[in-house]
């Protein structure tokens, strides 16, 4: 890591301080390995929250940060025999030497030093909820340092997941750049394979097709398990079977996305797989079309970050009643939220080094506002499944149209417009590759 790099670390950890009481210290650590079966582990992904504070990426680390702004990081020493197996280890020394950390020291010795250091101090924050093993340990280590001080202390224990996600909301210029690179990647990946699925293929062939897309393009992992649904599949929200074949004249809904540099990108979009939309399926999505376009128009530096949510649903709403779906009146579809037999999910969410980013939408009662270099999805959707309440040739169609927007000075702006999501530009994708 350049010191440029370890400082943009730092700063992040002296602005965090901001937040903490008098006398007392962050505690947080670093994600372990995960066994996927036997003695075989996933690939290693680093808790995001402890990412985002050190920039350090190896498991078994803890890192204290007191709110001076003094850090003590604990870390594997260096190890030649576990190199030669899993690679490179920064040690000891290169965390001191490259992180921008006061101490460094062995996290083997962490048990007995945490108590020493922490004694007397007044409260401890940490990720409570996230990891139960460490929560255990470290109440353990409170305790022991309690019973370190002449009469009995008392270290107050409290949770920092709302500090930090309200921290991460808002991202700084590099989390920007890094998001605008994987947002490029995915929709350079999604325009390449639209323009390439033929009637013929599979669920599984088209995901093939994304993840070599990824790949080839710099990013070697999906930033969640894709989404590939034909036809009538694509109403289900979180379907990742993608092992059924695609007849000709189906729709496939393809939500997808990246990681570039630890930072998600997520794109959903749904086209025909012969290239051209029937008349119901266009005429559902552009209902879907016109909710997104609006609700990215409610992305407003000071405006709610609900406000999209809103528009989405009577947008949809008055589309659903235009199709005949719903008879009822507009303020009862509303106010009764018929629409949700077809449009059942939220308008969007966070993201950022997560896909969902760990980030509030509300604090202390109030809806957070939009500020500069916030990045939402916006993705409204509707989803007509067999049994709804409709004619039979509109039953299995399921669309979804999602972009990661970013709030700018000037309204927002659209991370992911290279691949197009308008009903006539995808099908002249399609038909012209």
């Amino acid at each position: 890591m350049t010191n440029s790099s370890a400082n943009i670390y730092k700063k992040r950890r002296e602005n965090l301080t901001n937040f903490l009481e008098e006398d007392s210290y962050l505690i947080i650590n670093s994600a372990s390995n995960v066994i996927r079966n036997n003695d075989t582990t996933f690939p290693f992904r680093q808790n995001s929250n402890f990412f985002y504070l050190t920039g350090f990426n190896e498991p078994e680390c803890v890192l204290l940060l007191n709110n001076n702004g003094k850090t003590t990081f604990f870390c594997r020493p260096k190890n030649p025999d576990l190199e030669k197996w899993d690679g490179f280890m920064h040690g000891i020394e290169g965390a001191k030497e490259n992180f921008a950390f006061d101490d460094v020291l062995n996290i083997e010795e962490l048990e007995k030093l945490l108590p020493e250091i922490i004694k007397g101090c007044s409260t401890v924050y940490s990720l409570i909820g996230k990891d139960q093993s460490f929560d255990e340990k470290l109440i353990t280590l409170i305790n022991r340092a309690n019973s370190m001080e002449r009469h009995q202390a008392n270290i107050d224990l409290k949770n920092f997941s709302n500090i930090i996600g309200k921290m991460r909301l808002t991202k700084y210029e590099d989390e920007i750049s890094l998001m605008k690179k994987s947002c490029h990647i995915a929709a350079m990946s999604h325009k390449e394979v639209i323009s390439n699925v033929k009637v013929g293929m599979s669920e599984f062939d088209i995901e093939s097709m994304y993840l070599n897309q990824f790949r080839i393009r710099g990013s070697r992992y999906p930033s969640y398990t894709p989404i590939v649904a034909g036809g009538k599949n694509a109403c289900i929200l979180h379907y990742i079977d993608n092992n059924q074949s695609i007849e000709d004249g189906d729709l496939v809904l393809v939500d997808a996305g990246c990681e570039y540099g630890m930072y998600a990108s997520d794109i959903t979009r749904t086209f025909p797989i012969n290239g051209k939309y029937s008349s119901e399926q266009r005429a559902v999505y552009d209902v879907v079309l016109e909710a997104h376009n609006a609700a990215c128009n409610a992305v407003k530096i000071g405006s709610s970050c609900m406000e999209p949510q809103k528009v989405s649903e009577t947008v949809i709403s008055q589309g659903l009643k235009d199709l005949g779906f719903l008879t009822q009146s507009m303020d009862e579809i509303l106010e009764k939220q018929l629409f949700r037999e077809f449009y059942y999910h939220k308008i969007g969410h966070w993201l950022g080094l997560d896909v969902h980013d760990d980030c509030p939408y509300s604090v202390n009662g109030s809806d957070v506002k939009f500020e500069e270099n916030m990045v939402m999805t916006i993705e409204p959707g509707i989803y007509i499944n067999d049994t709804a309440p409709v004619e039979e040739k509109w039953k299995g169609i399921g669309i979804r149209i999602e972009n990661d927007i970013r709030a700018t000075k000037k309204g927002f702006e659209n991370l992911t417009h290279e691949v197009p999501y308008d009903a006539s530009e995808i099908e002249s994708l399609m038909n012209n590759a």
